[in-house]
């Protein structure tokens, strides 16, 4: 069984292609290429490194933001694979987003333990988990679209707005809108730019709003779960480093959360949110810039045409990169079990089970979604076995609960984020070519998603206790 390469942030198998790449040659990587060996001490030198750091707190008056390691390692892989005095092979990155795939599954693996012992907190805050989705639903639209038109980004904005634009966009904006369409090279702008930065502004946001004390630390958990894996687990992460006396719970309400988002969030986007935000542009607008479906406009103040050419060009220019899953598992459970011994400042046998375990339910949750042909999520497979491990009616939920506390959640998150840094090199060019105007409207749709949902949370834990 091998993994297939997807370009940005990967949510749920890890295994498909990127929506956004059309691969012009294949190339195959295992263990026996000596290049495979280089990204694999730049991934354990770097997540090792930047554990080693350690969290850094920079005071902002009465607020202050925490510099956790994941912080590092996704800065420092960025800048060995896209610096260009002798940038990390195109292949070896492509390398690093099969292998980013794998490694997000092993993040849900991890989240999914602490659920089972939170299936009581988790049904008590159903309501409030329910009702936060308005937040990460329409936040974007509240506020990043009518700042988008402020800017004049065009139809792109549509596209750039209704949500913040995680695989399942493409679908959507594609059908409506059609390819070639500027909605279309809005959903791909912040699609790359939410890859590129969207963990770096979300934990910001976080350390921001947990520093002021304003917020329940639960209310927070639930805004994390923004839709994409890597955001979440950076949101996530800062909330626990200013409450570890709640990180179960912290963990268990993101996971979900972000779970929920993922499975509504496609109904919802097709039938209210992508309408609504094209019906609010249009208002906005007065329709002057609407475009019908399909059809490129004349002046959209958008990605000009020779750009997106040239974008496009670039992503062909990518080969397609194999990676075999056994592989990708050994390397992220090497890497995993270094960083989380810095993080222990110790060994356990207990973190190598752990790790084993984690690994057979991502192999088996690919397993089920490639023989169900996608209908059946590695996601759900991973976490819901995850969780049933660790619940109540399971027979080892208290000797695995102990195993799997042994591997501390921030340190797999180091080496996920160093993964996914040392893969950024080859979407520069495309973020480069986008324009600025994606880099305030973006960083506002993500603040939003993740603010509103925290607020509407916070309302609705106060009226359900």
């Amino acid at each position: 069984m091998t993994a297939h390469t997807r370009t940005g942030d990967v949510a749920s198998t890890g295994t498909s292609s990127s929506p956004i790449a059309n691969a012009a040659s294949a190339v195959a990587v295992g263990f026996r290429s000596p290049r495979l060996w280089i990204l694999i001490g730049l991934i354990v030198a770097i997540s090792a490194g930047a554990q080693a750091i350690g969290p850094i707190v920079i005071p902002l008056g009465i607020a202050s933001v925490t510099l956790l390691p994941m912080i590092w390692g996704i800065t420092a892989g960025a800048i060995v694979s896209g610096q260009r005095l002798k940038p990390l092979p195109i292949d070896l990155q492509q390398a690093a987003t099969v292998i980013m795939g794998v490694a997000v599954l092993f993040l849900c693996a991890r989240l999914s333990f602490t659920i089972g012992p939170n299936i009581p907190m988790l049904l008590q805050a159903g309501p409030a988990l329910l009702l936060q989705e308005v937040g990460h639903l329409f936040g974007t639209i509240a506020l990043a679209l009518p700042l988008a038109v402020l800017l004049r980004m065009g139809p792109a904005t549509v596209g750039a707005t209704f949500s913040i634009d995680r695989e399942g966009s493409f679908a959507m904006v594609s059908e409506r809108y059609g390819s070639d369409s500027p909605q279309y090279r809005g959903v791909l702008s912040m699609y790359v730019f939410g890859t590129i930065f969207g963990a770096v502004i979300v934990s910001l946001i976080a350390s921001l709003a947990a520093s002021l004390g304003i917020f329940d630390p639960l209310a927070l958990a639930m805004g994390a779960g923004v839709g994409s894996g890597s955001m979440m687990a950076a949101a996530a992460s800062v909330i626990v480093s200013a409450h570890p006396d709640m990180q179960d719970q912290v963990l268990a309400l993101a996971a979900t959360s972000n779970l929920i988002t993922g499975v509504l969030g496609v109904y919802i986007g097709v039938w209210i949110s992508l309408p609504l935000a094209d019906r609010f542009y249009k208002l906005l607008t007065r329709n002057k810039d609407a475009t019908l479906p399909g059809r490129r406009p004349k002046a959209t103040g958008a990605m000009p045409t020779s750009a997106v050419k040239t974008v496009e060009e670039t992503v062909l220019e990518k080969p397609t990169v194999t990676v075999p899953l056994w592989v990708s598992l050994l390397i992220i459970g090497f890497a995993g079990l270094v960083v989380a011994a810095i993080a222990a400042k110790g060994f356990s046998w207990d973190m190598v089970i752990a790790y084993v375990v984690m690994g057979a339910l991502v192999a088996g949750g690919i397993a089920v979604a490639k023989v169900t042909r996608g209908k059946v999520p590695a996601i759900i497979v991973v976490m819901t076995i995850g969780a049933f491990l660790t619940s109540p009616v399971s027979p080892v939920a208290g000797w695995f609960t102990t195993v799997s506390n042994t591997i501390d959640f921030l340190s797999l998150i180091t080496v996920m984020l160093t993964i996914a840094g040392l893969s950024l090199g080859k979407d520069l060019p495309m973020l480069k070519s986008i324009g600025w105007k994606i880099i305030p409207v973006g960083t506002v749709a993500i603040a939003a998603s993740f603010l509103l949902s925290a607020v509407v949370a916070e309302f609705a834990l106060g009226l359900w206790g």
